[in-house]
């Protein structure tokens, strides 16, 4: 997957951003807090999925809902980081703006 202007992040240079071990950033993303995709045949970040040092607060609820409406990880990630025009926005760039309850109802409607 590769998505213009995205600043994709390896695991190692996500473990060096948060300052963790990488073992726990393969832990957030299996706990849902972080999402990763295989760009080049690497898992990679979007950078944009980071605030400072530690995963952006709003995406874990993002993704469960984006779960339960029947998105895959893959479908997850390409919402997440195009253009929305319900939003206006991407949907990463809305919830780094604190419209999660938007960003979650444009989710919900797009529901399988």
């Amino acid at each position: 997957m590769t998505e213009e202007g995205i600043d994709w992040l390896t695991l190692p240079d996500v473990a060096e951003r948060l300052d963790v071990k990488l073992s726990q950033v393969r832990r957030l993303i299996e706990d849902r807090l972080l999402l990763a995709s295989r760009v080049d045949g690497v898992l990679k970040v979007p950078a944009d999925f980071l605030d400072g040092q530690e995963p952006l607060h709003d995406l874990r609820g993002t993704l469960i809902v984006l779960g339960d409406a029947g998105f895959t990880d893959d479908e997850a990630m390409r919402w997440l980081i195009a253009e929305d025009d319900t939003l206006g926005a991407r949907p990463v760039d809305a919830l780094r703006s604190g419209r999660k309850a938007e960003v979650r109802r444009v989710a919900q409607a797009l529901g399988f």
